[in-house]
């Protein structure tokens, strides 16, 4: 299907083009535009027969062999294009013919399928009108039509095997997403309470409550329609009955969505990533120079990026031929332009995809774009091939059959086989470069299949050594394995027995997998004089860790912490892009890529930007925030870089800068913030009880009531001694006093024997409410000391001893509110308290300054900011002399009042509070009020500091695009009074190199 829309596209588009004959007798007789007109005025005047007429199908696959062989007519003459796209033998069921049967010169086709002319014409019809105008191909980019192609890329043709309908997912990737297709018999045969589940695992839907319950009470598939109809997709209005013809993602386009790149994106990034190898050219690169660039798409999709390159480069070369006052000899069918694009395109260009289809998609959108009226496509397979850019072995590591990095010390004697394929094939690769000129489209071909018959022999090799990695899950199991498959390999390689060779990974490819081992399918690039590649450029895939394992064969992420040393498995897919193309760039060579703007944060950036910092990086523009062109909701980064020292220009999102670091920042280190020893000991976690029976609680059936608790302290008052209020986030950010309403029992750190002498009643109600679960506990200072809590947070103990009040803030919440609290009660873990009594330190760490930081630091919890002290608060670079700041006193003082005054004239907690703080809605004076104060705080932080040329004014900023609301929702935009991401950028950088300095400056 995607082979015949796209073999009627490039008709279209040429067509238009003027690429084809314009006489009456081609357009009348194989024009794809003339037949849409015909088959449209037969329509109009026999709408009853049209899916009873056949000839409109013979006539294109007519159309197919003479752009494929070419043909001869008089004056009229049709160039063989050659090449997979129109060859009838790469489809021969289109033709009527068995799978793998070869075509005959002059045959007669008589079982062609009877593919009415109402069908052709449905698919013409969908491809030329839009909204009832007719598209024009000649206005269209070759990335325009790319993202046609795109847009299909990642669908099969399914049977239904129940009634089925199209739904619209949860999920959003870089455009539209797939709508994944139900099947509701097979739905309607889960139990009621496993329907959400199913739908969710199955579909990526998740149904508000109300749908959801309608869902499991779902007794027909007309009921399970009503439940689905807020989720129903456009593009199945009917259901789709058994039997009949459904499109259907697969799970990589279902996970990933589309990766579409606009020109508009890919132009400047190739620009921007060459700046640094012409400069170094000195402004003037002879044409030699340019055909000898190798630039590369790691992940290159319909090949946007490709394209946007043959043109820069194509520029360049007629430049180069325009300095030196002439220009070489070319065909009369071809500008400069269009013969230098040829040419770049055959030498300089490379390109990878695991997925097959985008390898045939990016070569149709390299031949468009270099297109001659008399000249066969651009040979381009020896430079855009198919496999796994992340999964593949070096030289080196085949060579001594181990994957790990470097391989092992032991190279095998039968290496010298390896290195005389690799020599035979770098041969070969050589003269078809050398034949960039040529329209021999043929002998190029013999050259890349001898190439290609060297070249297996190593391929299995390094397959063979990928099976005993992704064969067993325990080092001992694979080294075995390794071993096992060695000396088969020894064997095979003796006889130089490629089928024996693909033997041993038989098991490995059958997980889908298709291995891409970088110095052997371009030996011409890594063995060269300055061995690896000029460029990378690219939008590769985002995934983050449960996308990245539910979306590929076991074991690929210990894979990718194999092959990258150091990496964290909670970085995105991306960062191992970074570091793949960073390993394969020459000394000087650079990259340009798009990524996640998450790419400078966390795991991300650790495994990515620092790790190439810290191994001579250097960044040289970066913009941190760049808007998805078009409909797709999406912010993306997009980051450039060289392999060694560059002496500039940098820039972050356009503007100068003297350095850029791993966090996209012009300052500050490019480590992860150091712990500073002054703010050692003055944060801590609340106490872990792991057990509600230690409770007191009128809400929770498994703690005592506390008419219970009273009962005890009145019979025996020596009891109160050891119940204290139990208080954790949820009651301090609900309650406009952050009243407790729970107790509980703390025996401290007591021996069992002193507890049960000193509390007899309290020990029994543990003994029968806690240890039970605590006997079942997998540690076993748990089991052993069960009536006490399982972490008692001595240290925190001892540091707020003495304190009267004490600073807290819950541990997940997006209120990020400080508040001080007695400090006799006991806090659970969901608490994070600061040993600080003072209001200049509830200043610091309530301003925007702080909170910032611990966005920026701290981790997530579903949707939710987590404060982790050790992230957020010990690296946390404070202002010099905080504490006697008689600014900060003042400006925390008046907040803090204010705000206690707000939630009890209010009856509203923390929560409820900041929800009106941040919605812009609320225009209240009193909500006016806090919010000058918190600006007032800010400020008086921020002097503090001494960053007086700062003088930032909060804005209500989305926290998602009205595209991300649920359908079906009423989901209201949610907004944060926060300062703009330039603001937070330049505080964010201080910061950071506040903290560096003192770090630093500690350890000298």
């Amino acid at each position: 299907m995607l082979t015949t829309i796209m073999r009627l596209v490039f008709v279209l588009y040429a067509e238009e083009r003027g690429m084809l004959p314009q006489d009456a007798s081609w357009v009348q007789h194989y024009g794809v535009g003339a037949l849409y007109e015909q088959l449209s005025a037969d329509r109009a005047r026999y709408p009853d027969t049209m899916e009873q007429r056949y000839g409109a199908w013979a006539r294109l696959l007519a159309l197919t062999r003479i752009l494929h062989d070419g043909a001869r007519h008089g004056a009229m003459r049709i160039p063989a294009r050659a090449g997979e796209l129109f060859d009838p033998d790469r489809y021969p069921f289109l033709e009527g013919r068995p799978w793998g049967a070869r075509r005959v010169m002059g045959e007669r086709l008589a079982s062609v399928p009877r593919i009415s002319d109402g069908c052709v014409l449905g698919v013409l019809e969908r491809l030329l009108v839009l909204d009832g105008e007719r598209l024009s191909y000649r206005a269209l980019d070759v990335e325009q039509i790319g993202s046609v192609y795109e847009a299909m890329m990642g669908f099969e043709v399914r049977p239904a095997l129940g009634t089925s309908v199209a739904l619209v997912p949860k999920s959003k990737g870089k455009g539209a997403p797939a709508h994944p297709v139900c099947d509701l018999d097979a739905l309607l045969r889960q139990r009621g309470a496993d329907r959400v589940k199913w739908l969710k695992e199955h579909c990526d839907v998740e149904l508000p409550a109300a749908q959801a319950t309608l869902l499991k009470q779902a007794t027909g598939v007309a009921e399970l329609l009503e439940a689905l109809q807020k989720r129903r997709s456009p593009f199945t209005p009917q259901e789709v009955r058994r039997g009949g013809l459904v499109l259907h993602p697969t799970e990589e386009r279902r996970r990933s969505g589309s990766h579409y790149t606009p020109r508009e994106l890919t132009e400047p990034i190739v620009a921007t990533t060459l700046r640094p190898i012409f400069e170094a050219f000195g402004g003037a690169p002879t044409p030699e120079q340019i055909l000898a660039l190798k630039v590369c798409d790691p992940a290159m999709g319909s090949g946007a990026f490709l394209v946007g390159a043959c043109r820069y480069l194509g520029d360049k070369l007629v430049e180069a031929w325009q300095r030196q006052g002439h220009m070489p000899p070319m065909p009369p069918d071809e500008d400069p332009q269009l013969y230098a694009r040829r040419l770049v395109a055959q030498q300089c260009l490379y390109g990878v995809d695991r997925n097959a289809y985008a390898v045939q998609l990016a070569k149709l959108s390299l031949w468009l774009v270099t297109l001659a009226r008399e000249h066969p496509f651009t040979f381009l397979d020896h430079a855009l091939r198919h496999g796994d850019s992340l999964v593949g072995l070096t030289y080196q590591q085949i060579t001594t059959f181990h994957w790990a990095p470097g391989g092992s010390a032991q190279r095998h004697l039968w290496a010298s086989v390896v290195e005389d394929c690799l020599v035979q094939a770098d041969g070969r690769r050589d003269q078809i470069e050398a034949m960039a000129d040529s329209d021999d489209t043929n002998e190029k071909q013999v050259l890349l299949r001898e190439a290609d018959a060297q070249l297996d022999l190593v391929r299995r090799v390094g397959d063979a050594v990928l099976t005993a990695f992704f064969g067993a899950e325990k080092d001992k199991a694979r080294e075995s394995l390794r071993s096992t498959l060695e000396m088969r390999a020894a064997n095979a390689l003796g006889r130089r027995d490629v089928e024996a060779l693909t033997r041993l990974s038989d098991d490995f490819r059958a997980h889908g997998i298709v291995p891409f081992h970088w110095e052997v399918e371009f030996p011409e690039v890594v063995r060269r004089a300055t061995p690896g590649f000029d460029a990378f450029v690219g939008n590769p895939p985002f995934a983050g860790k449960n996308t990245l394992i539910n979306g590929n064969p076991p074991l690929y992420l210990p894979w990718l912490q194999e092959l990258h040393e150091g990496a964290h498995g909670n970085a995105d897919l991306v960062a191992h892009f970074f570091r793949r193309v960073y390993g394969l760039l020459r000394e000087g060579g650079t990259f340009g890529l798009i990524a996640t703007n998450t790419i400078a944060q966390g795991d991300t950036r650790a495994t990515g930007l620092r790790w190439l910092r810290e191994h001579r990086c250097t960044l040289y523009e970066a913009r941190r925030r760049y808007r998805w062109p078009g409909a797709a909701a999406v912010v993306v980064s997009v980051v450039h870089g060289v392999r060694g020292a560059y002496g500039g220009p940098y820039r972050i999102d356009g503007k100068e800068s003297s350095l850029i670091t791993a966090f996209l920042f012009h300052a500050g280190s490019d480590a992860d913030p150091a712990p500073l020893p002054e703010n050692a000991g003055k944060s801590f976690i609340g106490s872990y009880v792991l057990g509600m029976g230690f409770t007191f609680d009128d809400d929770n059936p498994d703690a005592t009531p506390i008419a219970e608790m009273h009962r005890l302290i009145a019979e025996n008052p020596r009891n109160q001694e050891v119940i204290f209020p139990y208080i954790g986030g949820e009651e301090v950010n609900d309650s406009p006093t952050h009243a407790h309403r729970r107790y509980v029992i703390n025996f401290g750190d007591l021996t069992e024997a002193e507890a049960r002498a000193g509390w007899p009643e309290l020990m029994q109600i543990v003994e029968a409410k806690v240890r039970p679960s605590r006997l079942n506990d997998n540690r076993a200072s748990y089991r052993k000391n069960w009536w006490l809590f399982a972490e008692r947070r001595n240290e925190m103990q001892r540091a707020l001893r003495g304190y009267s009040n004490v600073l807290f803030t819950a541990q997940t919440s997006n209120a990020q509110a400080m508040a001080f609290l007695d400090a006799g009660q006991v806090f659970s873990h969901t608490s994070v308290l600061f040993a600080i009594d003072q209001q200049s330190g509830f200043a610091v760490l309530q301003s925007r300054v702080h909170q910032l930081w611990a966005l920026f630091l701290g981790p997530t919890m579903k949707s939710d900011f987590r404060y982790t002290p050790s992230d957020c608060f010990e690296t946390f670079p404070f202002p010099v002399d905080w504490q006697e700041s008689p600014a900060l006193e003042s400006a925390g003082r008046a907040y803090h009042d204010y705000r206690s005054e707000l939630m009890v004239n209010r009856d509203q907690g923390l929560t409820d509070t900041y929800n009106r703080f941040h919605d812009p809605e609320d225009q209240s004076a009193e909500t006016q009020r806090l919010r000058d104060l918190h600006a007032a705080l800010d400020r008086a932080a921020l002097e503090t500091y001494g960053w007086t040329d700062i003088n930032p004014v909060a804005e209500f900023i989305p926290e998602f695009d009205e595209d991300e609301i649920e359908p079906g929702t009423r989901a209201k935009r949610k907004y944060r009074l926060r300062w703009p991401d330039e603001v937070r950028d330049e505080v964010l950088a201080k910061l950071l190199e506040l903290n560096r300095e003192r770090a630093t400056g500690r350890n000298l």
